[in-house]
C-alpha cells in the first residue's frame, strides 16, 4: 500500500482523514499514540464508556492540550457515528455484543468500519460484512492484529502463485491451558496477582489469551475471510519454531500434523513437556506454501527458503506484530483506496462455548477469558448441526441444564434474551449462511 504521498497532500489541503474510535483501552491508545506523527490523520471524535479515561489516554501518549481540545470526547458511540466528520470508525471495545450493533450502524450511516473486535466479527461478520459491500463501504479486520496480518500473507502467497497449505499465527500453549480461569491465569504468565494488577492487566483478558478462546477466534476469523478451513475437533498447537513450520504444517498423508491441505491452526512456542521450542514464533504469524512445480522448489532451495524435507513445502512467517501502532494502515487502506485490510467473505468458522468444568443448571456463564467455559474452533456447519451457543453471546447466560466438563453449550441449555440486538444478528447471520 503506497498511500503516503496522498496523506502529504492532505495534509497540505487541510483535508484529513477523519477517524472515529470507539474505544480507548489498549489498542485504541496504541493506535491514538501515533496519530500526531501521522500527518493527514485527524481524530474527530472518540467515544467510550468513561469520556475521561479516553483524554487521560490521549494524553498519557503524548497528545498536546492542543491536539486533544479537537477531539469531541462522548460516551455515546451512536451519535458520534452519525456525526458528518467521520469518515472510518474503528471499532475496538472488544465486546461482542455491542460491537455487532455498533458494526451495523456504522455501515447503515455510509462509513468504513475497522474491526479491532475480533469477538463481534466472528460472532457475525459474515453478515456484517455482506451488509457493508452491499452499502459501499468498507468493512475491514485491524492492521497490526493477526488475523489481518495472517490474511496479508496469505493474499501474497495466492497472487504469487502459491498454494496455501497451513496458516495462522504461534502462542503460548499447554493442554491444561483449556481449564484455566481468572484466579490461576498469573501462575502461567509468570506473575503474581498484584504485580499484574499494578500493571493494569485484566485476568479474564488475559485468560482468554492462554485458554485457547482467543487463538479460536482469531483463527475463525481467518477461515471467514480467506477460505481456508478450520480442523474438525478444534485446534491442535501443535510445537513449531520458525525453521519447522514446513515440515510440522503440512499433511498427516506427508509426515505432518495438519489433516489435509488449506488449514488455519496455531502452534505452540512450548513443548509438551514445558520447554521451549527453538526460534519459536510465539508473537508472529506464517503461511506454509507449496511450490506449483519442479522449478519453483528448486528457487526454494538456491535462495535459502526453509523447506521440508520434500523441498516442495515452505514457509514466510512475521515473527512480531505491533497491534495498535500499525492500525493507521487499514484506517487509511478504507479511506484512500477503499480497500479493507482482511475482511469476512464467509461464514467457513465458528467459536463454540466449551465447557472448563463440570456445570450445573443455575450457574451463570462469564464468557471469553472467564471461569465457566472457552471457545473452541468448529466448522461453521458443524458448529449448527451441534446448535453451539456462540462463546461471543455466553457472557452472563444462565445455564438451564447440567453440562459435563468439556461439553458444547448449545442454544437450548442457556437462557438468554432473544430480543437483545446481538443475538437477533446472530440469528440472521446463522439463518442466512447455514448449508441444507
Amino acid at each position: 500500500m503506497f498511500v503516503y504521498e496522498e496523506l502529504l497532500a492532505r495534509a497540505e489541503e487541510k483535508n484529513p482523514v477523519r477517524v472515529g474510535l470507539i474505544g480507548a483501552g489498549k489498542f485504541g491508545s496504541m493506535f491514538l499514540s501515533q496519530v500526531p506523527t501521522t500527518p493527514g490523520l485527524r481524530v474527530a471524535a472518540i467515544a467510550d464508556l468513561r469520556p475521561d479515561n479516553a483524554r487521560k489516554a490521549c494524553t498519557e501518549v503524548g497528545w498536546s492540550d492542543e491536539l486533544i481540545r479537537e477531539v469531541a470526547f462522548t460516551d455515546d458511540a451512536m451519535t458520534m457515528m452519525a456525526r458528518d466528520d467521520v469518515d472510518v470508525v474503528v471499532e475496538a471495545t472488544g465486546n461482542p455484543v455491542v460491537g455487532v450493533v455498533h458494526a451495523r450502524e456504522a455501515i447503515r450511516q455510509g462509513r468504513h468500519i475497522v474491526m479491532v473486535n475480533v469477538e463481534a466479527d466472528v460472532l457475525a461478520g459474515a453478515l456484517l460484512a455482506q451488509e457493508a459491500r452491499e452499502a459501499g463501504v468498507v468493512y475491514s479486520m485491524a492492521y497490526g492484529d493477526q488475523p489481518a496480518l495472517t490474511c496479508e500473507l496469505v493474499e501474497w502467497a495466492r497472487s504469487c502463485g502459491f498454494n496455501v497449505v497451513a496458516a495462522g499465527k504461534g502462542t503460548k500453549y499447554l493442554p491444561n491451558y483449556h481449564g484455566s480461569t481468572p484466579d490461576t491465569v498469573w501462575e502461567h504468565y509468570g506473575l503474581t496477582a498484584a504485580q499484574a494488577a499494578e500493571a493494569g492487566m485484566n485476568a479474564q483478558m488475559f485468560n482468554s489469551f492462554l485458554d485457547g478462546t482467543k487463538s479460536a477466534l482469531e483463527m475463525a476469523a481467518i477461515s471467514n475471510a480467506t477460505g481456508l478451513t478450520s480442523p474438525a475437533d478444534g485446534l491442535s498447537f501443535p510445537p513449531a519454531g520458525m525453521d519447522d513450520l514446513a515440515h510440522v504444517l503440512r499433511p498427516v498423508a506427508e509426515g505432518g500434523q495438519l489433516e489435509r491441505k488449506g488449514m488455519v491452526e496455531v502452534v505452540s512456542s512450548l513443548e509438551r513437556d514445558g520447554r521451549p521450542v527453538f526460534r519459536d514464533l510465539r508473537w508472529g504469524v506464517y503461511v506454509v506454501i507449496e511450490a506449483p512445480n519442479p522449478y519453483a522448489a528448486a528457487c526454494f532451495r538456491q535462495y535459502g527458503m526453509n523447506t521440508d524435507a520434500s523441498g516442495r513445502y515452505s514457509a514466510m512467517y512475521k515473527p512480531f506484530h505491533l497491534i495498535g501502532l500499525e492500525l493507521n494502515v487499514s484506517i487509511l487502506s478504507a479511506a484512500l483506496l477503499g480497500k479493507a485490510t482482511g475482511s469476512t467473505l464467509t461464514f467457513e468458522a465458528d467459536v463454540a462455548s466449551t465447557a472448563k468444568r463440570d456445570l450445573v443448571a443455575g450457574d451463570l456463564l462469564d464468557g471469553e477469558g472467564g471461569s465457566t467455559v472457552w471457545g473452541k474452533l468448529l466448522p461453521a456447519q458443524n458448529s449448527l448441526d451441534l446448535h453451539a451457543l456462540p462463546i461471543g453471546l455466553s457472557h452472563g447466560a444462565r445455564l438451564k441444564n447440567n453440562i459435563a466438563a468439556g461439553q458444547t453449550v448449545t442454544w437450548a441449555d442457556v437462557d438468554i434474551d432473544d430480543t437483545a440486538d446481538a443475538v437477533k444478528i446472530r440469528r440472521e447471520m446463522e439463518r442466512h449462511f447455514r448449508k441444507s
